[in-house]
Formats: structure tokens, C-alpha cells, sequence
């Protein structure tokens, strides 16, 4: 079974896709059928044979699809075409978001290849409602409308632009996916906890700070250690340096207020203490917990309940003078000379008689 790998955008996922009968090379443009509709993608993975015990997918819970064909020049005047269509519906999407006054920032506006559905990339900083601005875009494309709410790394993934380092940003050159980074990486790798030095363009701790970190503890196996934050005492996070005002066990996170008035919550791997003395007892005390547990059991042994002690028997009281005057039986009392009961035949009638009412 052959695969081809195809990206819809310069540092967008790879999506599988089973090759038709024409020959297509790596580089080449294909017309490809996603989750969205259909789109005009590149190869960037050569037609390659696949053991048949995997079964990938062209998109997750989609089976594997066919390409289409291969992109004429009439698909790449279409693309280019949808690509200038996109900047007059990102303006007149500004002046609608105005019109309405929302509170979103527009970033970024996306035809589909056939332009059965255009997409609005927008930031907010909560949820927005924006029923009403849909119609009005919808009155004036004659199309599906779809409005979708991304966060800040996605915001600088989309928008592009350079990163600290002087080059590109990684994520809109080629990364696919967001790899997840904590402020322990750059503690590690004995860098600035500066967070102005350590985060990106979108706020965010750099992407960068994963690259080498296994590079780095490769060879400094420890155990791992997690900072469980105290109420009161400083702290520093991604955003800046603040004060732990509540701490969440079942969440593992806390709520820690910055020196900028600001509020944030973020989890105990992206929390590490001011004061070193607050970190080095916190792994102190879970190397202790490790070497205990290491240390060898000690066999339980088998506790024997004690028995129960024989009761003493008791003697039966002795009868008194009076009891037996009283409930004496006369032990040459023939029990053979008592008169019989006698007996009235099954079909006697007199007693019922006797029972009828009297008229």
C-alpha cells in the first residue's frame, strides 16, 4: 500500500492520502478532499510503501482518501485568484466587526478551493457573540460562513514575523504542531527565568527552549520533582513574577497574582520558587519518599490471636425446700389409670346444630 504526504499550508500537518494513477513527485500540487471541503495542497512526503498492519488516516477519524488529480495551471490561477479574494473579505469583515462593535481582533481570512466556505480567523479575550455578524457576511458572500476563535500561538503562527534569534518564527516556518514547553525546561538548561528573555512573540515560553532540552538531561538522570506551590510565597511564571494567592490540589494548578496587578493560573510544572530554598526541600523530601520506596520490605508477620480462656463450669443451684414441697410429684403416679377422653364421631351434627342461630 503506497501514502503521500500532503500540507495544505507552508507549516500546516501533514495529511495521508492514497495516490491515483498518475505519477506524482515531491514538490508537486495536488487537489486533495479534507474536513472542510476541497483544497489545493503540496506534496511533501514522495509516494511511499506502507506496511499493511498500519492504517493511517487522512485526517483524524477520516478513513483514507484518494488524491483527486494533480493541480492544472487553471487550479493555480484559481488559488491565486481566492488568495486576492481573501484580502478584500478580511476588509470587509474589519468594517462589519466595527459596525457591530465586537470585541475581536481579526487575523487572518481563508478561501477553500472551491469556495464553498470561507474561514475568519479572530482573538478575543472571552466569548463572543457573533450571530449577527455572521449573517451580515453571509448576505454578502453568498457562502457558508465559518468564524473560529484561536489563541495567541496561533495568532503568531498565522500573522508570522521574527523571533528574538533574528530568524523566522519556528511555528509559521515549519512547524506542524505546538510541542508542550514549561518553565522547568529553561531552569534545566540554566537559563534567565527573565521571563521577557525566555518568551516568544506571543507571550508564550519559546518553542525553542524544547529543542535541546533532552540534549541536556540525557545525561543527568534525576527523579522527577513537581513544585507544589504554598499560598504566600513568590513565584515565577511565564508571564512575570507574583505571589501564590490559591493553590488547587484536585487541578494541580494555582492562581498566582503579579507584581502588574494581573492574574494568572498555571499548572505546578510551569511554577518554580524565587527562593531556591523552597524547591531544593520540596526535592529533598521526594528523594527520601524515593528511597523508601526502594528500600526492601520487611516481611509482615503473622499475628496469632491469643485463645480464648476455658470457662469454668457452673454448678446447678441446689433446689430449696420450698420448690420441691411445692412442685413434688409423687413418682408412683401410674400414668396408665388416667380415664380416656372421649371421642364424638366425624359425622356428628349436634354441635354445629347447637351453633345455628335461633329464628
Amino acid at each position: 500500500m503506497q501514502i503521500i504526504g500532503v500540507r495544505l499550508k507552508p507549516a500546516g500537518k501533514i495529511f495521508f492520502y492514497e495516490p491515483n494513477d498518475e505519477e506524482i513527485v515531491k514538490g508537486d500540487s495536488v487537489i486533495v478532499e479534507t474536513a472542510r471541503g476541497v483544497e489545493c495542497g503540496k506534496v511533501v512526503i514522495a509516494p511511499r510503501e506502507l506496511p499493511t498492519a498500519e492504517n493511517p488516516e487522512s485526517e483524524p477519524g477520516l478513513p483514507l482518501k484518494k488524491i483527486y488529480r494533480k493541480a492544472t495551471t487553471e487550479d493555480l490561477i484559481q488559488l491565486e485568484e481566492n488568495h486576492a479574494a481573501e484580502k478584500r473579505a478580511f476588509d470587509i469583515c474589519l468594517k462589519k466587526i466595527a459596525d457591530h462593535g465586537l470585541p475581536m481582533k481579526l487575523i487572518n481570512v481563508e478561501y477553500t478551493f472551491d469556495v464553498n466556505k470561507i474561514i475568519f480567523f479572530f482573538t478575543a479575550d472571552g466569548r463572543v457573540d457573533f450571530r449577527d455578524l455572521v449573517r451580515d457576511l453571509a448576505s454578502v458572500f453568498r457562502t457558508r460562513i465559518e468564524l473560529r476563535q484561536v489563541g495567541v500561538r496561533d495568532e503568531a503562527k498565522l500573522l508570522g514575523g521574527m523571533g528574538g534569534c533574528g530568524r523566522p518564527l519556528c511555528c509559521a516556518t515549519f512547524l506542524g504542531d505546538f510541542i508542550p514547553v514549561s518553565i522547568r525546561m529553561a531552569k534545566e538548561q540554566n537559563l534567565s527565568l527573565n521571563p521577557t528573555k525566555i518568551s516568544g512573540v506571543c507571550g508564550r515560553l519559546m518553542c525553542c527552549l524544547k529543542y535541546e532540552n533532552d540534549l541536556y538531561c540525557e545525561n543527568c538522570p534525576r527523579p522527577s520533582v513537581t513544585f507544589k506551590p504554598r499560598i504566600g510565597i513568590r513565584v515565577v511564571v511565564a508571564d512575570g513574577e507574583g505571589k501564590v494567592v490559591s493553590v488547587s490540589f484536585p487541578r494541580k494548578n494555582a492562581t498566582i497574582l503579579l507584581d502588574t496587578n494581573k492574574t494568572v493560573v498555571a499548572s505546578w510544572e510551569d511554577i518554580l520558587p524565587v527562593d531556591s530554598e523552597d524547591l531544593e526541600s520540596v526535592e529533598s523530601a521526594q528523594v527520601e519518599d524515593v528511597e523508601q520506596s526502594i528500600a526492601p520490605v520487611e516481611p509482615i508477620k503473622t499475628i496469632v490471636p491469643p485463645l480464648k480462656p476455658e470457662r469454668p463450669e457452673r454448678e446447678r443451684p441446689r433446689r430449696t425446700e420450698a420448690f420441691n414441697r411445692r412442685y413434688s410429684r409423687n413418682e408412683n403416679f401410674d400414668r396408665s389409670n388416667r380415664p380416656e377422653r372421649p371421642t364424638r364421631p366425624r359425622g356428628d351434627k349436634t354441635r354445629r346444630q347447637s351453633r345455628e342461630p335461633k329464628k
